[in-house]
């Protein structure tokens, strides 16, 4: 299934009772990650889809006309990176149902979904949390490097940060209990 340069565009996936993970360059299906994430203890499916739009700011730096982003990846790593970014999630909010976390790479166009992270839980704030988590600890620390084209030019994405593990991942939901 991996080709010969880990930055080709490859479908990999991962699934098993409560846990989904993809990378590759097919669409995203937002409405199949939902039905999947819905179980009967689980009150609350978050569902947050990451959008290409026409603009880029990071700090004094506006990319106005954005037309579509490219996205790369290291394909073998970002399975496991999902792996761990669920375990984490898991280990700060203990009901958590399903988790998916899917990325896209290749040309993406503006409206399209580049990235999907689910959660299902018993109860809203937990899913609330942990799902920011996700998507915050899959920007953090996945694989992953988006290219931006807008009028005038293109460019790696803004805002490059080094890698951090998702243990390390803070966000304004930690330790939210119902």
């Amino acid at each position: 299934m991996a080709r010969a340069n880990r930055y080709d565009s490859v479908v990999i996936s991962e699934r098993t009772t409560d846990d989904w993970f993809a990378i590759g360059d097919e669409p995203l299906a937002v409405g199949a990650l939902y039905e999947w994430a819905v179980r009967p203890d689980c009150g609350a499916v978050i569902v947050f889809s990451g959008t290409v739009r026409d603009h880029a700011i990071e700090g004094d730096e506006v990319r106005d006309g954005v037309t579509h982003l490219e996205y790369e990846a290291y394909a073998s790593e970002v399975i496991p990176s999902f792996r761990e970014i669920a375990s984490e999630a898991r280990r700060r909010w203990t009901d958590l149902g399903r988790i998916a976390l899917h990325h896209r790479t290749g040309r993406i166009e503006l409206g399209e979904s580049s990235v999907i992270a689910v959660v299902s839980a018993a109860h809203r704030p937990e899913a609330f949390a942990a799902a920011r988590f996700a998507i915050d600890a899959l920007k953090a620390g996945a694989p992953i490097w988006k290219h931006e084209t807008w009028k005038g030019g293109s460019d790696w994405g803004t805002g490059a940060t080094p890698v951090t593990a998702p243990a390390d991942v803070s966000t304004a939901t930690d330790g939210v209990v119902a």
